[in-house]
């Protein structure tokens, strides 16, 4: 390595990921050994604003790959970061009823209430910004806008409120480990008539609750339907480390693809990872992101991953989550991919 780099930041979102696959088979700490580097997890911190900085990068020779929201909200509000890389893992984004409403599909949405959280005390509000991107998206396949169809807030305290399990009409909701959930709480109540949820806990939820699917806007044949915060998540760095290690950069996306190609033909033990990730089971893993999830990781960047960034931007930028959109493509820094590609059999 031309510069030592004395401590690495790593963060990785609570989803399928390459780099959460390098962090807790560690092969990320064993890529790092030779060179002395000291491997940190952000969130594992005792310090709060070490642990936000999985939200806004704002810490040098750090690396994060998760969701694309904050890291697009992190780079709108000045953080210097690029990206290396985009993985496109598609998973179920579910409108849900109660089979009570009368709500069929997705054109009966209009005029009807729809629970959305509305987060305080926090940087950027993810949770919010996804459930209002599944929903535009589901409504502009009828012709229909946000408009149509009446937004009730659901407020929460901050990213760090620890609030107690509910009871609605005796049906317990005790999804372990899992913030309360207001909308939830609200459709069974009757309080309101439709609400999003997403991945292994999105299908967990309809299934505990026989609850309605109105549509999966994850699964429609359009990748821009479809994309939503995890599609494309985003492998970011800030520049200090291009500038002042470049090899550890580079170094880092190489150990990511390796951890990915490991996945591709290790298909249980990958399932049962993304299980203990996602604090659900193997089942509800594969009815979220499908059979072959082992096969979705790949760390790229694709056209098709590069147009859903920007339109995700632009969407972000529009409902005023930042102040102003801008070109992903200068965000990009396609070098350590590159250099990883041109010395490896990984591209195969």
């Amino acid at each position: 390595m031309t510069k030592p780099l004395d401590t690495l930041w790593y963060t990785h979102s609570p989803v399928p990921t390459g780099l959460g696959i390098a962090v807790e088979s560690g092969r990320l700490a064993e890529a790092f050994r030779p060179y002395g580097t000291n491997i940190q997890g952000l969130r594992e911190s005792s310090d709060r604003e070490v642990r936000e900085a999985h939200f806004d990068h704002h810490l040098d020779n750090s690396v994060r790959h998760g969701g694309n929201t904050p890291a697009i909200w992190a780079k709108a509000s000045g953080k210097n970061t690029r990206v290396l890389g985009l993985s496109w893992s598609d998973e179920v984004q579910l409108i849900l009823t109660t089979p009570e409403s009368g709500i069929k599909t997705t054109r009966d949405l209009r005029n009807r209430r729809f629970g959305i959280p509305k987060w305080a005390n926090v940087q950027i509000d993810f949770g919010r910004a996804q459930a209002l991107r599944a929903l535009e998206n589901a409504l502009q396949l009828e012709g229909l806008g946000i408009a149509d169809v009446e937004l009730v807030d659901y407020p929460y305290g901050g990213t760090h409120s620890d609030e107690p399990i509910q009871h609605v009409f005796g049906a317990q909701i005790t999804l372990k480990n899992r913030r309360r959930n207001n909308e939830l709480i609200g459709l069974l109540r009757g309080d309101i008539d439709a609400v999003f949820a997403k991945g292994a806990h999105g299908v967990q939820l309809a299934e505990e609750f026989g609850l309605h699917v109105v549509i999966d806007t994850g699964s429609h044949p359009d990748p821009m339907i479809r994309s939503n915060i995890g599609t494309p998540r985003t492998l970011t760095v800030d520049q200090h480390m291009l500038d002042e290690h470049f090899d550890a950069a580079a170094l880092i996306v190489e150990t990511v693809l390796r951890a990915e190609q490991w996945a591709w033909s290790h298909a249980d033990e990958t399932r049962r990872f993304l299980a203990r990730e996602l604090n659900t089971s193997e089942y509800f893993v594969a009815a979220a992101y499908g059979e072959d999830a082992h096969r979705r990781l790949v760390t790229r960047l694709e056209e098709r991953s590069l147009l859903a960034l920007q339109d995700l931007t632009h969407f972000l930028h529009r409902h005023h989550f930042i102040d102003h959109a801008f070109n992903v493509r200068d965000w990009v820094d396609s070098r350590p991919l590159e250099s990883v590609l041109d010395k490896t059999r990984l591209a195969i």
